[in-house]
């Protein structure tokens, strides 16, 4: 896979759980940086202390930093995409991710900002029956983001690169 050129905004997240996933999702996809704003994150880890850690080695370099705005300190060639239920959104199925993205996204429990979605330079949406979990999201606007590259995924060096120490399955060829 590439050098990552994609950033990761989160407006205000409540669930450690969630932000820990997508931490983890963050590593897996290559993305350089998750940015956070509000105060309930902060205030669930003190009050949860002893959760789990859902990172995993992949993200342990992924800075995860609280600011005031996300659109204020996001890098200027990144685009900003917001993925929220918004009318006129573009479907994920459809849309092209640009070379330099930053993605913004929603809450688990309410949405994205109207100023964020005004300065956005798109506005996507994964087409489901009702809200996915944030760090659900995540991970399948990633994962379209991949699949939608030009990176060439036919040897066996990612898959050995990436895999638990525990799994050496190979698949029976010819």
């Amino acid at each position: 896979m590439k050098e990552s050129k994609v950033r990761i905004g989160l407006v205000n997240p409540k669930s450690p759980e969630n932000v820990g996933s997508v931490m983890r999702a963050a590593g897996n996809y290559q993305v350089a940086s998750v940015f956070y704003t509000g105060k309930r994150y902060p205030r669930a880890l003190m009050r949860n202390p002893d959760l789990p850690d859902m990172h995993r080695k992949v993200s342990k370099n992924i800075q995860l930093s609280e600011v005031a705005c996300l659109i204020d300190d996001a890098a200027e060639d990144l685009k900003i995409v917001c993925v929220e239920f918004a009318e006129n959104a573009i479907p994920l199925p459809g849309y092209q991710h640009p070379l330099n993205a930053f993605y913004l996204f929603g809450p688990e429990d309410g949405t994205i900002s109207q100023q964020y979605i005004d300065r956005a330079d798109a506005v996507v949406y994964v087409p489901t029956i009702g809200c996915m979990n944030l760090a659900a999201t995540v991970n399948v606007v990633l994962y379209d983001r991949l699949t939608k590259s030009t990176d060439g995924f036919e040897s066996n060096e990612l898959i050995r690169s990436s895999r638990d120490i525990n799994n050496r399955l190979k698949v029976k060829t010819g």
